[in-house]
């Protein structure tokens, strides 16, 4: 196969396969960030701690997650052709990409959340914040480097998961990896889709990474957002009248 016949097969599988890990990782950002937050703020200690919800929701979270992701397509395929019509093309590959991300990334986002500073959740709260407030105001602005971090692992491995859902006729970098690179012998192809994905990761980790430390940096030299600045400068005055009564 000469270049001239591989060029059009490879751009449109590079844009089937940014489509599809760009609305997965829409779907697994949405779903997955208040489901892990959820997580945190229902454990032991938690301002909603439930502890039943709590093991609830963490044992399906690791069932999803365990569960392998071709195993996971082929068992929502009913689900799928409900949803989208159909079971092959980027469109339903998406559904089984989402599902499979979203308890991937509630993890991620759960370690993330717990490592912002309780002393500030606790000022928030003796400031008359509720829990959304916390969460609006601390959870995730100071959690936020490292949720950069967490959805760029996500995208990494979203990548994986659609050069895989190319198996079943899904479309995408994978499809012609192994329709045309393995089923009809075209080793050049298949290597060239190979470096593709690799550049496309690598890019996608880098700019993940600048971001992340670019935030991590900023955060450091100016220290805490604006508003929970202004309420650790009310903690001294707060005690002082303490005193005095």
């Amino acid at each position: 196969m000469t270049w001239s016949q591989m060029q059009p097969l490879l751009e449109q599988a590079c844009w089937d396969t940014l489509y599809m890990v760009g609305w997965s990782t829409l779907i697994a950002v949405v779903g997955g960030l208040p489901l892990g937050i959820l997580l945190v703020l229902t454990d032991r200690g938690g301002l909603l701690q439930n502890v039943v919800a709590n093991k609830v929701i963490g044992q399906v979270v690791n069932v999803a997650r365990s569960m392998p992701f071709i195993i996971l397509m082929v068992a929502l395929m009913g689900f799928t052709r409900s949803i989208t019509g159909t079971t092959i093309g980027r469109e339903a590959a998406i559904v089984p990409l989402a599902i499979g991300a979203i308890p991937f990334f509630a993890r991620l986002v759960e370690t993330a959340v717990r490592e912002v500073d309780g002393g500030l959740v606790e000022a928030v709260q003796s400031m008359g914040g509720n829990t959304w407030t916390v969460v609006r105001k601390v959870l995730v602005p100071e959690s936020l480097p490292s949720l950069i971090s967490s959805t760029t692992t996500t995208v990494v491995a979203l990548i994986g998961y659609s050069a895989m859902a190319g198996t079943v006729g899904a479309g995408g970098l994978g499809d012609i990896a192994i329709r045309y690179g393995y089923q009809r012998f075209e080793t050049q192809l298949m290597w060239i889709t190979v470096a593709i994905l690799a550049v496309v990761i690598s890019v996608i980790q880098f700019a993940g990474d600048y971001a992340a430390r670019s935030l991590h940096r900023r955060a450091g030299h100016s220290g805490p957002g604006p508003r929970l600045r202004l309420l650790r400068a009310k903690e001294p005055a707060t005690a002082e009248v303490g005193k005095v009564a």
